[in-house]
């Protein structure tokens, strides 16, 4: 349940209603919003009376979450979750009216080709740069990843270009080291259900960009979100990635319904993925537009700057032309529904 102060709640007032709670066996989650400001009550699954909370000095009422999910809930936070990344002396938003551009390799395959990506969507208008130092593969056999040295890169890219830095983190153990190069720590689809791992980037205290497992329901997407934001870490960001269905012309199958459902139960930014969503380049761009009509946050897409003799999924990456053209017809879709890049 959510337990709503009232304006002007004073700072002990607040105080002393967490403390009650944590005594009853609880944890306390505090939003503040615009008006009010709101505890969460996360944990324990006793019935509580909540006439019981009410009398508390600067409660105005407690009011029941009917969600499984509860942090992530639109019931615990009415304003969207905005996400602000400073990197270089600038500030890079993710959950306002600004859609977030998040672009780069499938894989970080050397110094110079991350660099030249870096360069190359930085010109576009990206302002997040992908790149994948731990690739997780569905055949042992394939590439793996050059671990921290691609670590290394990226903050080069990074410091030369100003783009904030988003990269995949595998296991538990490898949390520290990503944390310790990257913006934003990516949790993939393989991942989604790795609860040690979700424990682990919870704990983090770095943005988390959490993708939807391969077939998962978006109430199994918000439940692992979950596990992150009950570790206090209310920086996260879900991504649709397109799910497995029986369609064979495509890679997967991007759930376009995903976008508005999950902006509507959850105020947490919503990413798409349209690379992995199609897993064909030349559909990468009709989708990015849908994408933002449907209410996006901002996009995440594989570009190389020779898609050809790319390491892995070259077929859905885009040139870094085909990415100029698709961050220009974004441009125009997003003031079509009044929002910006």
């Amino acid at each position: 349940m959510v337990i709503v102060m009232k304006a002007g709640a004073t700072a002990a007032e607040i105080a002393s209603v967490i403390k009650h709670v944590e005594s009853l066996g609880f944890r306390a989650h505090l939003s503040e919003g615009e008006e009010r400001t709101i505890i969460g009550m996360v944990g324990d699954e006793r019935p509580i009376d909540p006439s019981s909370l009410e009398v508390l000095s600067g409660v105005e009422r407690v009011l029941p979450i009917l969600r499984p999910f509860k942090l992530a809930s639109r019931d615990f936070k009415k304003q969207n979750t905005v996400i602000h990344l400073r990197v270089k002396q600038r500030t890079i938003t993710i959950g306002n009216s600004e859609i977030a551009m998040m672009a780069g390799p499938c894989a970080v395959e050397s110094r110079e080709q991350i660099l030249e990506t870096a360069r190359l969507v930085r010109e576009a208008g990206a302002t997040i740069l992908r790149g994948g130092a731990f690739k997780p593969r569905t055949s042992p056999y394939s590439f793996q990843g050059h671990g921290e040295i691609a670590l290394e890169w990226l903050a080069e890219a990074r410091e030369a270009y100003g783009l904030a830095i988003v990269t995949e983190v595998m296991s538990p153990e490898q949390v520290p080291l990503v944390a310790k190069y990257a913006d934003i720590l990516q949790v993939g689809a393989r991942n989604m259900q790795n609860f040690a791992l979700l424990h682990a980037v919870g704990e983090a205290r770095k943005p988390v960009l959490l993708k939807r497992g391969l077939s998962a329901t978006m109430e199994e997407l918000l439940m692992a979100a979950e596990y992150i934001l009950s570790h206090g870490n209310y920086e996260v960001m879900l991504c649709e990635r397109g799910i497995r269905t029986f369609e064979k012309y495509t890679r997967n199958t991007l759930d376009i319904n995903a976008v508005p459902v999950l902006k509507q139960l959850s105020h947490l930014p919503v990413i798409v993925d349209p690379s992995h969503g199609t897993g064909k380049w030349e559909y990468v761009i009709p989708v990015s537009r849908a994408a933002i009509a449907a209410g996006a946050d901002g996009l995440i897409v594989e570009v190389h700057p020779n898609p050809a003799e790319a390491w892995s999924d070259g077929a859905q990456s885009l040139t870094p032309q085909n990415y100029r053209v698709l961050v220009e017809q974004v441009r125009r879709v997003a003031a079509a529904v009044d929002r910006a890049l």
